[in-house]
């Protein structure tokens, strides 16, 4: 069932290349990890060097008050504070949104990750590294974080690209679409042409864009004991997975909309249908996924009891 309907996707273009690009962003974020922890670890160390009293002898005294929310962070002690102040001014966005929930501020005299995570996308606060963590979260430290020396219209770029590939309805886009993006991803990568994992990563990119993912089906009595292939250096398995870990990063990202708002917008929830029709029609992909949509439509439940709620005391009380 797998295979059939494997290769029923993949007979559409258009789909085909939105995995394509999807798998160019996981290759992305597997070759930037180790870059990104090193670096991480270098900047907070180069923190603590420039302003030793933000060293792990520093203990934050606010306790649950030193407690940021999405945006906002009073801090209630002088080591938060300090940190804060730190912390924007490496800070590329220092005078927009910087999601300080991500973070547990008590821990940034000690663990570098937890700084990181200020700079950042929402919704990574239960994230302890590099290895947790999406492509555009990596590329958003890399951005946001003047630690790190590199043409930041190019970073933009990808994650301009990125975001094209996750808001996309149908999940779809065009080959041109997918030429231009190869460019800017190679053109990023091109800015870390001295570290060897992340400049592998480029002939890896147009391997995967340039190969056909034509899945063959074998006839039924030649199936038994037979490995599925398909025309490209990636298993039928493998195609599987990528699908379902980029269904999961866009499910998830719709869930992170959704969250932020008091009721669910009618662009995420176009979007919902969309995927929910997709998947059932391809019950090996909502097999996978069950979880995930589960936790969409208990968030969506909840806005609709919330509404109901405010409508229901706003309605003025009959006179009897």
């Amino acid at each position: 069932m797998v295979l059939s309907e494997l290769a029923a996707r993949l007979n559409c273009a258009e789909y085909k290349n939105w995995v394509k690009a999807g798998q160019c962003l996981l290759l992305l974020r597997s070759c930037l990890q180790g870059f990104v922890n090193r670096e991480v670890l270098s900047f907070h160390r180069g923190l603590l060097i420039a302003v030793p009293g933000l060293g792990p002898q520093a203990t934050c005294r606010g306790g649950s008050r030193c407690s940021p929310r999405a945006r906002q962070f009073q801090p209630h002690c002088q080591v938060c504070t300090d940190w804060k102040r730190e912390i924007l001014r490496h800070h590329i966005n220092r005078n927009g949104d910087v999601h300080w929930g991500n973070c547990r501020p008590g821990l940034w005299p000690v663990d570098p990750w937890e700084v990181a995570k200020a700079f950042m996308p929402r919704g990574l606060a239960d994230k302890r590294g590099p290895e947790e963590c999406d492509a555009v979260a990596l590329l958003s430290l890399i951005n946001s974080c003047d630690h790190f020396v590199v043409d930041r219209k190019k970073v933009t770029e990808v994650i301009k690209c990125r975001n094209e590939i996750m808001h996309s309805s149908e999940m779809k886009v065009s080959s041109t679409w997918l030429r231009d993006f190869q460019i800017k991803i190679q053109n990023f990568l091109y800015e870390f042409k001295n570290i060897p994992e992340i400049v592998a990563v480029y002939s890896r990119i147009e391997q995967l864009l340039t190969s056909d993912w034509a899945v063959h089906i074998p006839e039924e009595d030649e199936r038994d004991g037979c490995e599925f292939e398909t025309e490209s250096y990636l298993s039928v398995s493998q195609i599987h997975e990528i699908e379902i870990e980029l269904l999961k990063e866009k499910l998830q990202e719709m869930y992170l909309q959704a969250a932020a708002e008091e009721v669910l917008s009618e662009e995420i929830s176009n979007q919902l249908d969309v995927v929910k029709g997709f998947l059932q029609s391809n019950t090996d992909l909502r097999n996978a996924l069950t979880e995930d949509l589960q936790k969409l439509d208990s968030l969506h439940l909840q806005h609709q009891k919330q509404i109901s709620k405010d409508a229901g005391s706003q309605t003025p009380e009959r006179k009897t």
